[in-house]
């Protein structure tokens, strides 16, 4: 597959800067077998699903990971946004800092009105990311609370506006509880404390998986040949429950379905020789591009992607290249939402 097969017009006014009520939102059904295309709604999706079937759900946690500091001596606003911990003994961090140009190695940032938060810069990463450490005297508890007070929820700039005061609930799934991700598993936008309750009285089992997403699935591809994409490397851990819940659903040869990019390429991580999945922890740099053959979820829940994106990618390998851009042909004509907080598809 090449980067051109990935690229469509996208009008600008269906990327979606607010979401709608969880449950609420279009859900475009996609039937492999049958080659059909239907529009529900999220609601719905319970429909498609018996006694014994699996949901897995992403429950990681977004912090607030986008701040805002000062440059030492000229006073420039910086933006530094938090990817990870690198080490938590000397307080370093990997960020992306915008504008790049303005800071170099041996640089200090000051955050907060009375500049209680210093930083210095101690390594150049990318053209854009650096290595932080933070000079802070107190506890690792306290630096944390601090971070978090200071930062903002990390919504994409795709949306086409800044953060607001609702996006520290909506940009958060109901199940979130390991915190770790600097982007939402936005798939699990759509569900609601209501819907997960019908879920269970249905008899349907629902297990979950950690992965701490970052900001690869958000990027566009740069390069032609797309085997020579490099992904970023994410922390996951999968559970021995989860394992069981979806190992038994396999046996029953019932409905898994991935709720999520992160929850599909969670499970392709760790699987066993005999196609089962085995609990695990670590870092997973799963690509996933056609043609590839999935060895746990047979359903899969996601939402409409930017062009040129590896969850785009991701989707086109589980539903099929032909009938998932079909579907995304018709989504544009019916004015579906595309983005972290736009509508959704079911394929079956």
């Amino acid at each position: 597959m090449k980067l051109v097969e990935y690229k469509f017009d996208l009008p600008e006014h269906l990327i979606a800067s607010e979401p709608v009520s969880r449950g609420e939102g279009r859900m475009m059904v996609i039937d492999r077998k049958t080659k059909t295309i239907t529009h529900k709604k999220v609601k719905d999706i319970l429909d498609y699903f018996d006694e014994g079937d699996a949901f897995v759900f992403n429950n990681t946690k977004v912090f607030p990971a986008r701040m805002y500091g000062n440059k030492e001596k000229t006073g420039a606003m910086i933006e530094v946004f938090l990817l990870r911990e690198l080490n938590k003994k000397m307080r370093l961090w990997d960020v992306l800092v915008d504008p790049a140009r303005k800071i170099r190695v041996g640089n200090k940032l000051y955050f907060g009105e009375d500049n209680e938060l210093v930083a210095e810069v101690i390594d150049n990463t990318t053209s854009r990311g650096r290595t932080i450490r933070f000079i802070f005297e107190g506890t690792d508890e306290e630096l944390r609370d601090v971070l978090y007070t200071m930062g903002e929820t990390p919504v994409p700039p795709v949306i086409g506006r800044g953060t607001n005061e609702n996006d520290e609930e909506d940009y958060q799934t109901v199940f979130a509880k390991h915190v770790g991700a600097v982007a939402a598993p936005s798939a699990g936008l759509h569900f609601d404390k209501p819907l997960l309750k019908r879920l269970e009285l249905k008899g349907i089992e629902a297990g979950e998986i950690t992965l701490h997403a970052g900001l690869g699935g958000l990027r566009m591809v740069e390069v032609e040949d797309l085997t020579k994409h490099k992904p970023e490397s994410e922390s996951y851990e999968i559970n021995p429950e989860t394992c069981d819940l979806v190992n038994n659903a396999l046996e029953g040869k019932k409905r898994i379905l991935a709720v999520g990019g992160t929850v599909l390429r969670t499970l392709e991580s760790s699987v066993s020789a005999n196609n089962r999945l085995k609990p695990a922890q670590g870092w997973t740099d799963k690509y996933i591009i056609p043609p590839y053959n999935f060895q746990i979820a047979n359903a899969f829940f996601t939402g409409f992607h930017l062009p040129q994106t590896t969850l785009l990618m991701m989707a086109t390998a589980f539903g099929g290249y032909d009938l998932v851009m079909e579907a995304y042909k018709l989504a544009i004509q019916e004015e579906y939402r595309f983005s972290v907080y736009g509508d959704s598809m079911l394929i079956l």
